[in-house]
């Protein structure tokens, strides 16, 4: 009965549920990226942060490495002061054997003490015997016990040190598995950005600039003294943005284009500062101060061929679908200046979308 309502005599969809019905599906279209941009970049950021990661786990095992070596070095060294504490308690053992050697007490000394006729003399000589006894036995007790921790220095340090090589080999060989996958994947979206007209150098290899993974070094310049080897172009001739602001607004551009049958029109994106000022002294009150503007960081774009006017069809979808690809139309620019035509990039939006 439901499917029977929708349709008129003669079996044909109303065009009012035609229309909805296709609306639906741009809707649906307008969600995709259909140069699959958006998932190979952020691929790109996923891999970058785990190599980042891995990096950082590997210094710092190396920095316990360090710790380790130097508690070995210790060890060592207490190992060889034990070893020299050993030969020192070795003397007075010799030196008995000597002494007694020397003066034996069987020459006439040890008969007299047993049948009680044992002068002082062979009394002391007794006295002194019993005492070297007593500290020989000392000595080969401690000499016992000194060799015991000497043995278990030298394990520890066997297996401090061998704990150290192979936690190192395997930290080294995990980081280097992540850079190859990394390379591989900024290689594919190289490729990809390549093949939708962005020209990233005469030769076809990737260019700095346009490697997402190095996207954050533009941070290390001051605002519009980004050098143009650390920008990537767009495909509007003429324009470039940071690696990542430009991947994302590829990825918009072909999704626009997709819904309007061209390319988004682009008056403005990376300005240095000489571009500000000239911006700032012709158009007062509508520039930022140079050295302020977002145009200086490479996160912005004016755009125009529709989107320019408020309310219009393109200015509507761009506001539906911008953020998608972590772009968006500030608040400021609804009111104060008013400037529909300026839309800025922020990496963290579309991950929250």
């Amino acid at each position: 009965m439901a499917v029977a309502s929708l349709l008129v005599p003669g079996g044909q969809v109303p065009a009012q549920a035609q229309a909805r019905s296709k609306a639906q599906a741009q809707g649906q279209l307008d969600r995709r990226d259909p140069s699959n941009l958006t998932e190979l970049r952020r691929e790109a950021e996923k891999s970058a942060k785990e190599l980042e990661e891995a990096t950082k786990a590997l210094e710092k095992r190396r920095a316990e490495i360090a710790s380790s070596e130097r508690t070995l070095k210790s060890k060592l060294s207490s190992l060889q002061q034990l070893e020299q504490r050993v030969a020192v308690m070795r003397q007075p053992v010799s030196q008995m054997a000597e002494l007694l050697y020397q003066q034996p007490l069987m020459a006439g000394g040890f008969v007299p003490f047993l049948t009680g006729g044992a002068d002082e003399k062979t009394l002391r000589a007794l006295s002194d015997a019993t005492q070297m006894v007593a500290v020989r036995q000392q000595a080969v007790e401690q000499t016992s016990t000194l060799y015991k921790e000497a043995e278990r220095l030298a394990a520890e340090a066997q297996e401090l040190r061998a704990g150290n090589l192979l936690a190192e080999a395997q930290l080294a060989a995990e980081v280097d598995t992540l850079r190859q996958r990394s390379d591989k994947i900024v290689k594919s979206l190289t490729a990809a950005l390549v093949k939708l007209g962005i020209k990233i150098d005469k030769v076809g290899r990737a260019a700095l600039g346009c490697n997402p993974l190095r996207a954050a070094t533009a941070d290390h310049y001051p605002n519009g003294l980004i050098p143009p080897s650390m920008l990537c172009p767009l495909q509007q001739k003429g324009q470039s943005l940071r690696a990542d602001a430009t991947i994302a607004f590829v990825s918009l551009n072909e999704a626009y284009r997709r819904r309007f049958g061209k390319a988004m029109c682009v008056t403005d994106a990376y300005r240095s500062l000489a571009e500000q000022q000239s911006v700032y002294y012709r158009r007062p009150g509508f520039a930022a101060v140079p050295g302020r503007s977002n145009h200086g960081l490479g996160l912005a774009v004016d755009l125009c061929g529709g989107v320019e006017r408020s309310g219009s069809a393109e200015f509507v979808w761009m506001e539906k679908n911008s953020k998608r690809y972590g772009w968006f139309h500030p608040s400021w620019a609804y009111s104060s200046p008013f400037e529909p035509w300026h839309w800025e990039y922020d990496p963290k939006i579309d991950s929250l979308v």
